[in-house]
């Protein structure tokens, strides 16, 4: 399990990071000297909140922002607890036989994001797996959303989720994709034991690779006129569907 800080930079991200999420804020850096209004105000709501504030040179700005657009301000926020991927099969096996794994194919939206770690957290999951580089980073707007949930489930980031997939496989879970066309329902599974429950991302859904390392594609039966869920809304239906099974 990994944890640290990362610099948020540009007047906008640093406001959100403040309005949404101070106490993950560690301090605020603004441009000594600045005459935008807004960096003062920066200033003044971080103080208010009794967040450590210092002002500093524009080229010190520089240094940190990395060629990146600054606007006299940069905040430096503590950066969600991750696991391991190598962490995951000592996950599965302290669930005794109840894993219940929430894998996320490239959910870009960071509501989205936040939304299914609530869920997830509400459900009781074992752990989430994000892909590294097709995912939202949990960033400020992703915890608020959350409402703790990063910070009190595992979040395991991944280099590669076709090979975390087969290593789920190796450990006893059960994988299933969730998608409009899959063969089955949701509801005729058994979801008591070790379940991984996968779901595509905004717009593409689950992608080839992704699908192919699924034990089976199953669907969300919607009698209604619309053709699919929100990718949040249908995170938890199928882990509450999980839940439902487990109190019986």
């Amino acid at each position: 399990m990994s944890s640290g800080t990362s610099w948020v930079v540009g007047i906008n991200a640093v406001a959100s990071a403040i309005e949404n999420d101070a106490a993950h804020v560690r301090e605020v850096l603004v441009e000594a000297g600045a005459r935008n209004p807004r960096v003062a105000a920066l200033e003044r709501e971080a103080q208010d909140l009794g967040i450590a504030v210092r002002r500093v040179s524009a080229q010190a700005l520089d240094g940190i922002s990395g060629g990146a657009r600054h606007q006299g301000a940069a905040a430096r926020y503590e950066a969600a607890r991750t696991w391991d991927e190598r962490e995951l099969p000592e996950l599965v096996e302290a669930a005794a036989g109840r894993a219940l794994v929430l894998v996320l194919d490239g959910v870009q939206d960071p509501h989205n994001l936040g939304a299914c770690l609530r869920s997830a957290a509400a459900a009781g999951v074992t752990a989430v797996v994000i892909p590294k580089d097709r995912s939202a980073p949990v960033n400020a707007t992703v915890r608020k959303t959350a409402s703790g949930a990063a910070d009190r489930i595992p979040v395991v980031r991944v280099t590669n989720l076709a090979r975390t997939l087969r290593t789920l496989k190796d450990a006893g879970v059960w994988v299933y994709g969730l998608a409009g066309e899959g063969d089955a329902s949701l509801y005729g599974l058994d979801l008591k034991g070790n379940v991984a429950l996968v779901m595509g991302g905004e717009g593409e859904g689950l992608r080839r690779l992704t699908r192919e390392h699924c034990d089976g594609l199953v669907r969300i039966p919607m009698p209604g006129e619309m053709e699919s869920l929100n990718v949040s809304v249908a995170a938890g239906v199928a882990l509450f569907e999980a839940v439902r099974q487990r109190a019986a």
